[in-house]
């Protein structure tokens, strides 16, 4: 059954004291096979798929090719398929649109302007995160409120008024630190994408990110070349009234 907006508000605060095992555990046995992991393959990403399989060896998992995805990227993506020996369900961009954004704006339009590089974010990204959507009655998320200023506010579980008229968007790494994904990672043997080894601390498309100094901010390394509030590419964005 797809969930209710009052449904998702009740959870909401009664599971923010709650693991994120115990939230996983609620979302897959209330939503399997409604239900899929948004993956861009980071460290987060990557404990998280470890958790669902050991709950659900069938859980679902997609990820979003834009075409300027790193090697490595796709190197941990085929890691992670083999050792759950489960399917990856990847989701492209309209060729077409592609074409026309990349022949009217070059190929690195992005760092032209901030409308430029969500233009981008959103042909290559934005859109092809709504027919992955259109599949599901919820989705799980590896964010995490200490990675920058723009999820500091976030929710283990919240309501997703933006897509299929209204689904459930659970962030069981909610309250995790940085430093308790990695704990994570090494105990259970995960794959995980050895950018991270180089400074990467949060990895999406090769041309708009790079490694971080030491105290930089987690997401500085994407979009660097804008301000910290400016950070989302359009995945994570409410732009509905509540």
């Amino acid at each position: 059954m797809p969930p209710a907006k009052s449904e998702i508000e009740v959870k909401s605060s009664e599971f923010e004291a709650k693991s994120a095992e115990d939230i996983l555990r609620w979302a897959l046995s209330s939503y399997h096979p409604k239900i899929s992991i948004a993956s861009s393959f980071g460290a987060e990403d990557v404990a998280l798929i470890d958790m669902a399989v050991r709950i659900q060896p069938q859980v679902r998992v997609f990820t979003l090719d834009t075409g300027r995805l790193h090697q490595e990227t796709y190197d941990v993506m085929e890691a992670i398929r083999i050792k759950y020996e489960i399917p990856i369900e990847v989701y492209f961009p309209n060729a077409e649109r592609v074409e026309t954004m990349v022949r009217e704006k070059g190929l690195n339009l992005f760092y032209g302007s901030i409308d430029n590089r969500k233009m981008c974010c959103g042909i290559r990204k934005v859109e092809p995160l709504k027919r992955a959507l259109s599949t599901v009655s919820a989705w799980l998320t590896g964010q995490r409120r200490e990675q920058s200023i723009t999820r500091g506010r976030l929710q283990k579980v919240e309501w997703d008024a933006e897509h299929s008229g209204g689904i459930a968007k659970i962030n069981p790494l909610a309250d995790w630190n940085r430093d308790q994904v990695w704990d994570y990672i090494k105990k259970n043997n995960v794959p995980y994408n050895v950018l991270h080894d180089r400074g990467f601390a949060s990895i999406g498309c090769a041309p708009c990110t790079r490694a971080i100094q030491k105290g930089e901010d987690e997401r500085a390394g994407r979009w660097w070349w804008e301000t910290p509030e400016n950070k989302e590419c359009g995945l994570h964005i409410k732009t509905s009234p509540e």
